[in-house]
């Protein structure tokens, strides 16, 4: 008998949404300054250009020129998850183990899971006096989606995938001595998600009448949705969530000299415990046979699960050359194996309804970059960056999460406007190598295997101004 689908995705949207759509390990956003993304934030916590030193690395804020400083971002992130089919199926069990039965059962459009979206952030800092700085940092740290026909091959593994987080972020930099800077922060973040999963009406239609032993519902099953992996009879889940939960910063800043600064800083990771929903829309063909059998699996219910944003940290140095060259380079850590294994509980008793193991691994993110003075209002930038998933495997790869390690190659600009204002352009294209899946859904036994060939476009804008 195969599992039926039921209220057991709500986390499984937070750990799968759009790895390719995101251009940071896992579904992290990495581009939270339009200056860093020119550089492929190979400057990362050391650099002290504007106010998103905010958020990077808050020990930077005093070494900012007296006054406050804003920065406004925008990046617009065009993201590619080709999905081409080679040889998915249904759960065999359905055709008594006939694979062959099985794969041409499960058919559907290849799609492409990335659509074009908009990241804004809103950074700043301002001296309290000679030592001390107060910032503020407005930003989404995860999220995207990824979105699929109704027809593709993969639905019953997903459909559509979002996850929207807002974090507010104020802050303390404290100036010890000319070597020496410390800061720390306070975040209090939002997490919503949503997910839309398909269910093969005639397989959980089945399932129901080998489970109750009962010829007379399977004869009604087989009669009114004789072809399993049948889109046009699917029914359909949808899961909403979300939390406010808290986690803190700190940072230290260490200049050797005049011409070198090195920078340390950590993130902890944030607990979300999530209370959501779970709607279905249950085909025509398949409603009877859930009323005649008094099956609540397919009923709206409240559903429960716990998530953890990962801890990062950085190590990053930067160093002038002369008066027009700046050097750097960058080294992140993101605990991602926080995602061993889920549990997804039912808000009513909290009986467990999925137990999914994800078995992520912890990442590393190296980047190089440079900066070039080109005149006294023009400042050229440009970096590369390796960045690696966190999915370990194929088979632990899904439709929502089909994640693989890619390169960065960036470029970008800043441009003086007055003695008050600049701004700030930039742009980065991320290649990945071709991405297998061949993975088992833990719902309905369901197996998608083929091959991604992902992508990402990202254009950034931030206006600066100080006063």
């Amino acid at each position: 008998m195969i599992k039926i689908p039921a209220k057991s995705t709500l986390v499984l949207a937070i750990l799968s949404v759009t790895a390719p759509q995101v251009h940071a390990a896992g579904f992290a956003l990495a581009n939270q300054a339009g200056s860093g993304t020119g550089n492929a934030f190979a400057g990362g916590v050391a650099i002290t250009e504007d106010a998103t030193v905010s958020w990077y690395n808050p020990a930077n804020m005093p070494d900012l020129h007296a006054g406050t400083h804003i920065s406004a971002i925008t990046h617009i992130i065009s993201p590619s998850a080709k999905f081409n089919n080679r040889g998915s199926w249904i759960n065999p069990a359905l055709t008594g183990g006939d694979f062959t039965a099985a794969q041409a059962a499960l058919v559907g459009v290849n799609d492409n899971g990335g659509h074009a979206v908009g990241l804004p952030a809103f950074n700043m800092a301002r001296s309290l006096n000679d030592r001390m700085s107060f910032g503020l940092a407005l930003n989404v740290p995860f999220g995207l989606g990824t979105k699929y026909e109704k027809d593709w091959t993969g639905r019953y593994h997903a459909l559509e995938s979002e996850i929207q987080t807002l974090n507010v972020n104020p802050s303390i930099g404290y100036k010890i001595n000319d070597q020496f800077s410390i800061g720390a922060g306070l975040s209090a973040q939002y997490i919503h998600v949503k997910l839309d999963t398909a269910i093969d009406s005639a397989a959980a239609c089945r399932s129901i009448a080998a489970a109750a032993n009962n010829g007379d519902v399977l004869a009604q099953c087989l009669a009114n949705l004789p072809k399993l992996g049948h889109a046009a009879t699917d029914s359909k889940a949808s899961i909403s969530g979300d939390d406010i939960s808290y986690g803190y910063n700190f940072g230290i800043t260490y200049k050797p000299n005049s011409n070198t600064r090195i920078g340390l800083a950590h993130r902890s990771k944030i607990d979300h415990k999530l209370e959501g929903d779970a709607d279905y829309t249950i085909n025509a063909a398949f409603q009877p046979i859930l009323t005649l059998t008094g099956i609540t699996n397919f009923n709206d219910t409240s559903v429960t699960a716990e998530a953890n944003l990962p801890a990062t940290s950085s190590l990053s140095i930067a160093h002038k050359v002369n008066d027009k060259l700046e050097v750097m380079g960058d080294y992140t850590r993101t605990g991602w194996s926080s995602f061993e294994r889920l549990t997804i509980k039912r808000a009513s008793d909290g009986s467990i309804v999925t137990d999914v193991d994800h078995s992520w691994e912890d990442t590393n993110r190296y980047a190089l970059g440079a900066s070039y003075q080109y005149s006294d209002r023009l400042k050229l930038r440009g970096g590369i960056a390796l960045d690696e998933t966190p999915v370990p495997n194929d088979k632990l790869r899904t439709p929502r999460t089909p994640d693989n390690d890619r390169t960065w190659i960036a470029l970008g600009a800043n441009y003086k406007l007055n003695k008050q204002m600049s701004l700030d352009v930039a742009y980065a294209h991320l290649f990945a190598d071709e991405t297998p899946i061949d993975n088992i859904s833990s719902d309905n036994g369901y197996t998608l295997r083929g091959l991604y060939n992902n992508s990402v476009n990202i254009a950034g804008a931030q206006l600066n101004w100080s006063f």
